[in-house]
């Protein structure tokens, strides 16, 4: 039996940020994430030219997350038993690979 589940990428939108597919595919071989959805995408005024997770607030199971980079952003609603804390540390470590 696997030690580690692995968690479940949702797909229920046919556009995500370019590179943030693989970056959530990682994540979701990380203990203690079950369930990683993308949500919806935005344009916004500010640039960021690299590819940023920062976490927002929390709901219910989780956390929501927000992607940014260049001028879009789009929202990650992550189901995890981990802790803000842990979960910003598991989103640092996914984003230095």
């Amino acid at each position: 039996m696997n030690p580690q589940p692995k968690g479940r990428l949702v797909w229920n939108h046919s556009t995500h940020l370019q590179g943030l597919i693989p970056i959530l595919e990682r994540l979701t071989l990380r203990m203690g994430i079950q369930t990683v959805t993308p949500g919806v995408i935005n344009k916004v005024k500010g640039h960021i030219p690299h590819m940023t997770l920062r976490v927002s607030v929390p709901i219910r199971g989780g956390f929501k997350i927000i992607a940014r980079q260049g001028k879009t952003v789009q929202e990650v609603f992550i189901l995890t038993t981990l802790s803000q804390g842990d979960l910003e540390e598991t989103i640092a470590q996914t984003l230095a690979k």
